[in-house]
């Protein structure tokens, strides 16, 4: 991912910490308005535009109604981009957005000058409709590479879709956002600060090509705290930072990849990046772990834990290598807690460690002692949807989790059969 500012993103974990579906301290859920609507100030709504061949939803809006139009985004690092990431990249420059209009049924990558031309469309479509300038509207699409939006039926479903906007419209945005996700997904908190309280809400989709750079997933935050663009700007790389860059269900980074923060300062509650951080971590988090969860196929959620790096850098490096080592996801798929592939992927980084010294545990059980045989293998129950795996490196004070999943037949089936 790549702030708006320009600055390259750096895909680096939590230090000392592992990824938590709990609430941020001083916050907890929101009752009944969910997701992007969570958070006053905003309205949202998803229709059927008849992109689907399902006739499932396909089309949201999410409008801020203000006072204030601020935001941020981060985007794929993937140089093979979406016409709507390039379009976008653009509208959150100034740090103003008025909405985000989003379509599934079809990514509009490589599509060339039509893409481009197709998603200014929808930007001014949606502008038009809201009464508000084109080049405030942040476009997102998700579904298959190459080929193009039927944009009469994109249009019609804008026109459709921004009368239907709600305040209590973000679990109908957050459906319509889907491509082969299983289920929506939402999280919001209430975070109680110093100056009074205030909502960060959030929608995301993906649920394939999950990877550090957003992979296909799409990503829309709100708030109605009082913050700059500046602030937003940097509380949104952190938070990306502590959890989607920690995602990393298949390795595969996509083209479309986008995460909007907008904030409405309809709470009249005024926070820096110290006061947004944690709430929108939180929120964030949360919306990451539903991804990993839900990923294509999967039979079980992982998460790869590295303990005593030397540092965090090398903490997720060696995190990650495990992550992304198909042999490993196979094993788990397999209930199997074969630490000889968790060592082996191991070995294959820069991180500074003995191998005589490692020590590697499934949910507990220390398979591996000391780059050896520990305990039986046979003591590990890998039947639950959970799977924790420690690696222990014994070369310093550091750590960092990699959330992943099992590699199935379910994926493999899925994605042979995808644009069929």
């Amino acid at each position: 991912m790549t702030p708006v500012s320009g600055s390259e993103h750096q895909q680096t974990p939590v230090s000392g910490s592992e990824h938590q579906q709990t609430p941020a301290s001083g916050s907890a859920q929101v009752p009944g308005r969910t997701g992007v609507t969570a958070a006053t100030g905003f309205a949202a709504a998803g229709v059927t535009a008849g992109l689907k061949p399902s006739g499932n939803p396909d089309l949201a809006v999410v409008a801020n109604l203000g006072p204030e139009q601020h935001a941020a985004a981060v985007f794929t690092t993937n140089r093979v981009e979406a016409a709507p990431v390039t379009w976008s990249r653009g509208v959150v420059a100034d740090g103003v957005v008025s909405a985000v209009v989003l379509n599934s049924g079809g990514a509009n990558a490589c599509t060339g000058p039509r893409g481009l031309t197709d998603a200014t469309t929808m930007a001014a479509s949606t502008a038009d409709a809201l009464g508000v300038e084109a080049g405030d509207v942040v476009v997102c699409s998700t579904g298959l590479i190459g080929t193009y939006l039927p944009m009469e039926r994109v249009t019609a479903g804008i026109a459709a879709c921004v009368p239907a906007l709600s305040t209590d419209g973000g679990a109908a945005a957050a459906r319509a956002i889907m491509t082969t996700d299983t289920r929506p997904k939402e999280a919001s908190r209430v975070v109680e600060g110093p100056s009074g309280s205030w909502t960060v809400g959030g929608m995301a989709k993906g649920a394939g090509m999950l990877a550090p750079g957003l992979a296909t997933m799409l990503v829309v935050l709100t708030t109605d705290a009082r913050a700059t663009p500046d602030v937003l700007r940097g509380a949104l790389a952190e938070a990306c930072r502590l959890t989607f860059d920690r995602a990393d269900s298949d390795g595969c980074m996509s083209t479309n990849d986008t995460v909007l923060l907008m904030a409405s300062g309809a709470s009249g509650v005024e926070v820096d990046a110290a006061e947004l951080v944690p709430g929108l971590t939180a929120v964030c988090a949360e919306l990451a772990a539903g991804l990993i969860d839900d990923a294509e196929g999967a039979a079980h959620t992982i998460a790869v834990t590295v303990r005593s790096a030397a540092s965090e850098d090398e903490a997720v490096e060696v995190a990650r290598a495990v992550a992304r080592s198909n042999l490993f996801k196979c094993a788990v798929f397999g209930r199997d807690p074969n630490w000889g592939r968790v060592l082996a992927a191991v070995g294959t980084t820069t991180a500074a460690f003995e191998p005589s010294a490692l020590d590697v545990a499934f949910n507990g059980v220390q398979v591996c002692r000391s780059g050896a045989i520990g305990e039986d293998r046979s003591l590990v129950d890998l039947s639950g949807r959970d799977v924790v795996v420690e690696i222990n490196l014994h070369a310093g004070p550091a750590q960092a989790t990699v959330w992943t999943n099992d590699l199935t037949h379910d994926y493999v089936t899925e994605n042979s059969e995808y644009s069929t």
